[in-house]
């Protein structure tokens, strides 16, 4: 929990002459549990890309080896070096008691670490140990291997094998449509169950014996041995594509999967999907092999590399703050997506980056408030400033700007404008600079967002002064201009109304319940910072135009097109302040059930942040272990990768969830991609191709608010290792920003 650390943060501020930061609403007595930042596994991926097919893999004493149509190669860092030895087309790859065995049409090849060794010259179709010797599958029977040769272990069975397992102390085989077993040297495939049947017209294409079960890999699913019962695992069980290649143990008690579209690795009974381009170079998955905390991945033109790395949240957070840095997505107090453009990545000054910058400031407000560090109130107050200037540098008292542009710097512009419009951009006086108009509402509930919390948790007297102002002065200009904001051309911008006028339109209509809660929220907030009762008679006028009537449905779900994410952003950034500073507590019974209906609509995500809130505002039970492991499961490469869901066979709704949208299964972003939290995450294909990255702001964000509430714990373990990364000064993406700085503010002058 956080209360010890704001003591050490009280003290600390007292030391060095700062306001202590201040402490939001914490529910007492909350339904959730904190969940333990404990050490876990992460993925980290890598490709070797190949012309030919790799039909085989292998680990043997730690090192990697692939096999393809001509050759065995051995992984040495990110290419494949050919092996001297076995030569043919290599069709099986197994690590068995101290040797690597290389099965190829021209015989069977073995390897002790010194050199190879050919035993035998019949094809080889499956091998398997079986109580401590080497049995391999050739033809229509089975041999075993004895020194540097095949002896006949059964008689000739009636069709040829394709593979043999070791299960429950007695020889499995299958010939590519049925499951037999040895039995006194003969090949039979009757009564081998007494419950259940193999799924009946199948191709069966691989098995494996795995502690109490017998698997196999099948065009429709698994099969699963168990004794003499046979069960399937189909889609509706939670595997994620049917039609299964080949199998393998893991390192965790885990299962490894190869299918026709992807990997798909089976632990703690869930099914994890890996899908083509992101994890492996091809769809086909023909082998899985793996080490220590590694699985390689032989698919059709190439090998996929998911290594495993100990990590805690903590670490992650630590990572995305050097990310943030080594790739320069840092600049003037604003945080940016990056585009590769002409082979070099640039910084996208976009429709919205004060409103996307918001959330890193929101973390380094919960950082501070957290652990005190004088390095994330440094950063908090600097990007206040900057959400500051966005209003200091337009002409128009209280008037915001979307995003702000150093004439000349190198950077992707914005060239787009609200609802397919023109980009309003517009040059200061002194030339230096140019500021994106026509803002919207989503600028001004990031700004109150932000502001508050910056005013609860960081400021100090002097900056409580300038913060209050702004707000007073932002939320002014809506009041004074009829609940609008007014462009330059004296007109409302394009989607900043919350007049009635403007919600009776077909435009507005759909969003009146959106936007009446903004409003209420901008009021109530600011009435409860500055005590101004212009605030407070505006809000009894939005109560006059009974706006409140349409707030309790405004999470729009029907018809499933207008289910949209951005707005969901929107809400919540309206339901954290205005929940928590209403005091009429008729209203505030409204916006608790609005909040309410909204969540039940929402939770089928997992999305952490908006559970957070949730969780924050009511005490309520608010899905915390999906939440973190939402936050665990996000990849380290934050580069926008295609991915393709739309075939999987397991896409329905989680149990104890309602589908509201027309998308049934909410993916994990190892499936899909990092986003912010106005992007889907239920959708199923992206054609991103890496060229984008994206910025880890909102995890930052919903990581610190965990920690701030005490939803998260302090890593359990002081090893560093697991929970921090060094620094290493490298610069990978975006040039630094080389133009001029943020001019003095209005209040500095």
């Amino acid at each position: 929990m956080r209360r010890p650390i704001l003591l050490v943060c009280v003290f600390w501020c007292v030391a060095t002459g700062l306001s202590a930061p201040a402490e939001l609403p914490i529910p007492k007595s909350p339904l959730w549990e904190p969940v333990a930042d404990e050490v876990y596994r992460q993925e980290v991926g890598s490709l070797i890309a190949t012309e030919q097919i790799l039909n085989a893999v292998a680990v043997f004493r730690g090192q990697a080896y692939v096999g393809d149509e001509k050759a065995v190669w051995r992984v040495e860092g990110e290419a494949l070096k050919l092996v001297e030895g076995p030569s043919g087309g290599v069709t099986q790859l197994s690590t068995l008691g101290d040797a690597l065995y290389a099965a190829t049409a021209g015989g069977l090849w073995r390897y002790d670490g010194q050199g190879w060794t050919k035993v035998g010259d019949v094809p080889v179709a499956g091998i398997c140990l079986h109580n401590g010797r080497v049995v391999v599958a050739s033809d229509t029977a089975l041999h075993v291997v004895e020194g540097t040769t095949l002896s006949p272990l059964t008689e000739p069975g009636p069709t040829p094998l394709l593979g043999v397992a070791s299960y429950g102390g007695t020889l499995y085989v299958h010939d590519g449509k049925r499951v037999g077993l040895v039995e006194r040297r003969r090949i039979r495939y009757e009564e081998i169950s007494d419950w259940g049947t193999l799924e009946r017209g199948c191709t069966v294409r691989d098995m494996l014996s795995f502690g109490s079960r017998l698997y196999v890999a099948t065009n429709e699913g698994l099969s699963l041995l168990r004794g003499m019962t046979w069960y399937q695992v189909r889609g509706e069980d939670g595997l994620c594509y049917e039609d299964t290649t080949c199998l393998a143990q893991g390192f965790e008690h885990d299962l490894w999967i190869g299918t026709m579209r992807g990997g798909i690795r089976h632990v703690n009974d869930e099914y994890q999907f890996f899908g083509h381009p992101r994890w492996i170079p091809h769809d086909k998955v023909n082998a899985v092999a793996c080490g220590e905390n590694v699985v390689y991945l032989a698919t059709d033109r190439g090998l996929g590399i998911i290594a495993y790395e100990s990590y805690t949240l903590a670490k992650k957070a630590a990572y995305y703050e050097r990310w943030l840095e080594e790739w320069g997505q840092k600049r003037l107090g604003f945080i940016h997506s990056l585009f590769l453009i002409d082979g070099e990545w640039q910084r996208e000054v976009s429709d919205n980056d004060v409103g996307y910058s918001s959330h890193y400031l929101h973390a380094k407000c919960f950082e501070y408030a957290v652990t005190g560090s004088p390095e994330a109130r440094a950063e908090a107050v600097d990007m206040m400033k900057s959400v500051k200037w966005s209003e200091d540098i337009t002409p128009i008292d209280g008037f915001p700007a979307r995003s702000i542009y150093a004439v000349g710097e190198p950077c992707l512009k914005a060239q787009h404008g609200s609802g397919g419009l023109p980009a309003e951009w517009h040059r200061t006086p002194d030339g230096f600079w140019e500021w994106k108009g026509d803002t919207s509402s989503d600028e001004v509930d990031a700004h109150v967002y932000e502001t508050t919390v910056f005013l609860e948790t960081v400021a100090n007297e002097k900056e409580r002064q300038w913060a209050i102002e702004h707000l007073q002065r932002l939320v002014g200009h809506i009041v004074d201009n009829g609940f609008f904001l007014r462009d330059l051309d004296g007109k409302p911008t394009r989607w900043a109304r919350w007049d009635p006028e403007y919600l009776q339109t077909p435009y507005g209509y759909y969003a009146r319940g959106l936007n009446g809660m903004e409003a209420f929220n901008y009021m109530t907030t600011a009435h409860h910072f500055t005590g101004n009762p212009k605030f407070m008679a505006a809000k009894e006028q939005l109560v006059g135009w009974n706006y409140d009537d349409d707030i309790l449905r405004q999470k729009l779900t029907f018809h499933p097109g207008h289910f949209t994410h951005f707005d969901d952003r929107l809400a919540f950034y309206a339901y954290f302040p205005l929940i928590q500073y209403e005091t009429d507590p008729e209203l505030k019974a409204l916006w608790l059930r609005s909040l309410e209906r909204s969540w039940e609509v929402k939770r089928i995500e997992g999305v952490p942040w908006f559970n957070l809130i949730y969780g924050a505002l009511t005490g309520n039970d608010c899905e915390l272990p999906r939440a973190v492991a939402h936050l665990r499961e996000w990849p380290l490469d934050l580069r926008r990768h295609s991915y393709t869901n739309s075939h999987r066979d397991d896409l329905f709704p989680p149990k104890g969830y309602r589908m509201y949208s027309e998308r049934p299964k909410p993916l994990s972003p190892r499936e899909t991609e990092p986003n912010r939290w106005d992007g889907d995450f239920m959708q199923l294909d992206a054609t991103g191709g890496g060229a984008v990255i994206a910025d880890p702001s909102g995890w930052l964000d919903a990581y610190w608010m965990g920690r701030y509430y005490g939803m998260i714990t302090e890593p359990k373990t002081s090893d560093q290792s697991v929970t921090t990364v060094p620094k290493r000064g490298e610069q990978l993406g975006a040039k630094p920003y080389a133009g001029p700085p943020r001019p003095k503010l209005r209040h500095e002058q």
